[in-house]
């Protein structure tokens, strides 16, 4: 006998297809459900790299390999030093600016890197828009040091000297456009004497020919000299800031001297590239501060002249901004050409 097809009414399917898809819905909720809720990948995950912007054996680069060794161990991952030393610190800092934002590639500026260079020279990056902050170091202040072989033992003896030898005197520097660099122009100009440029790939080699007597003057960060005016292998003449250096205090400033306009000091700071998430520049900042308070950290950079200041990711962007404005505007009437 034939038998009538089980055909389902109209509203049974359309029941049925609702049915569907609520279940398809519940499962896709639930599958974005478990995706939120898994765990971050943890930070670092590799070694992370710490670009230095300068040759090796300098100021910086043992003041970033002492700091990055702690950071290590607070990261519970190796922190590999690399020197980009070149055009200023340009070349670093453009290579930071276009590593992976994840962290894993951090940057040890200074005050050439992300506030002196936007003034002098048409740069592949933005110091601030192309980074991320992670946290102050500290500063160190310039200080004028001549070879003791100089007959001048006081800057009023030294500038009555380089009158005498108008430009006989060479005066090291960094290299173009550094903060020594400045600094010895600024003295130049307001000391009104003639000093001869000369310019080295870094603070190393410099001091290395002022200690030879290869050149007779230098104005270096005072944790670049420390060591040697100490040893009583440099003379030291004043610090060229507002107030005199806590490791050398009966050294005056070149203010105090009679020597005004020159406040130059060197800092030193952490950067990521742009758009590092939050969470990994927390994590880095709490580990920078977290070594920067060490005691044995803390003595060992003190007593070579650095104050140490750390601070949040937030102020050190704002403090950068200004710093830019600033630089800007001292280096406006100075002329400098970056070889």
């Amino acid at each position: 006998m034939w038998e009538k097809p089980d055909v389902h009414p109209p509203y049974t399917l359309f029941k049925n297809s609702i049915s569907m898809k609520t279940t398809l819905s519940t499962i896709i909720a639930g599958i974005a459900f478990c995706t939120l809720s898994l765990p971050v990948l943890a930070f670092p995950s590799k070694p992370v790299t710490l670009i230095v912007p300068t040759a090796p054996g300098g100021g910086n680069d043992a003041m970033a390999r002492a700091i990055g060794q702690k950071m290590a161990v607070l990261l519970n991952q190796p922190v590999i030093v690399d020197n980009k030393p070149g055009a200023n610190g340009a070349i670093a800092a453009e290579f930071v600016a276009k590593a992976p934002a994840d962290g894993h590639t951090i940057m040890f500026g200074y005050v050439a890197t992300h506030a002196i260079n936007p003034a002098l020279q048409k740069l592949r990056y933005d110091p601030v828009k192309d980074f991320e902050a992670i946290g102050m170091v500290g500063s160190s202040p310039v200080i004028m040091v001549t070879n003791p072989s100089v007959p001048a033992k006081s800057l009023a003896e030294f500038i009555s000297y380089a009158r005498v030898n108008t430009g006989k005197l060479n005066y090291a520097s960094a290299g173009s456009g550094t903060a020594p660099h400045i600094a010895g122009e600024l003295f130049a100009k307001n000391a009104k004497v003639s000093l001869v440029h000369v310019p080295y790939k870094g603070s190393a080699p410099a001091v290395t020919d002022l200690l030879g007597g290869t050149v007779q003057v230098m104005f270096p960060s005072l944790f670049t000299a420390y060591p040697y005016v100490k040893a009583g292998r440099l003379q030291a003449l004043g610090v060229a800031g507002g107030t005199r250096a806590k490791v050398l205090p009966a050294l005056p400033t070149l203010g105090e001297q009679g020597l005004n306009g020159i406040d130059v000091a060197q800092w030193y700071r952490v950067f990521a590239p742009a758009n590092t998430p939050s969470q990994v520049l927390s994590t880095l900042n709490a580990a920078l501060n977290k070594a920067l308070a060490d005691p044995a950290i803390i003595k060992k950079l003190e007593d070579q002249g650095l104050e140490v200041k750390t601070s949040t990711p937030a102020a050190l962007k704002a403090y950068v901004t200004d710093e830019v404005v600033r630089w800007k505007k001292l280096l406006g009437d100075l002329k400098i050409q970056l070889d």
